[in-house]
């Protein structure tokens, strides 16, 4: 049984069917009713868009203004319920070999836009000495894992005890909850 020559398909006409269907589309993206107006488009959760913590200046002293802080870990969360989401990051200072400790804070928007965001809530500082391991975000709780040292003499590369934390925003304040002690020197 021999083909209609109208039924047989070549490749020219898939490229033409592909232009036409290109420029229907094209055109169509470009064509606007007379009345539209450009409406912003959000593309973050409804909480809105999170302070950037690259952007922060935290105040942690690292011994020496050349030495830059590292952002270790992150999360958003909007804990305040104002409709605008407030960053927790984890940071500590640049080192090439060792691990310093970590410092936790919370960071929400800036005052004026264009200025760095502002930190509102410090939950771990530096002179601590611990290291945040598994940070979490979510709802109005930040968790993680703390480790630390029984006493100065331990090397920081070794921590020997550990907790896990969490704060949980309560009227208007973050609230340290720590799970208990279990014993021995994993516990912080």
């Amino acid at each position: 049984m021999t083909e209609l020559p109208h039924t047989r398909t070549r490749v020219v006409h898939w490229l033409s069917t592909a232009v036409a269907l290109a420029a229907v589309v094209g055109a169509s993206a470009l064509i606007q009713p007379v009345d539209a107006t450009a409406q912003p488009t959000l593309t973050t959760t409804s909480a809105g868009p999170a302070p950037d913590p690259k952007k922060a200046d935290f105040p942690v002293d690292c011994g020496s203004p050349s030495v830059k802080v590292d952002v270790v870990d992150k999360g958003y969360a909007d804990f305040d319920g104002d409709g605008r989401r407030e960053t927790v990051a984890s940071v500590r200072c640049h080192s090439g070999t060792g691990t310093p400790p970590n410092a936790l804070f919370v960071l929400a928007a800036a005052a004026r836009p264009g200025d760095a965001p502002r930190v509102v809530a410090t939950m771990l500082r530096t002179k601590e000495r611990m290291t945040v391991q598994d940070l979490s975000v979510g709802g109005r709780t930040v968790s993680a894992k703390l480790l630390g040292y029984s006493s100065p003499s331990v090397p920081s590369c070794c921590p020997d005890k550990q907790r896990k934390v969490k704060w949980e925003w309560k009227d208007g304040k973050f609230a340290l909850e720590a799970a208990p002690v279990q014993g021995g020197p994993e516990s912080v």
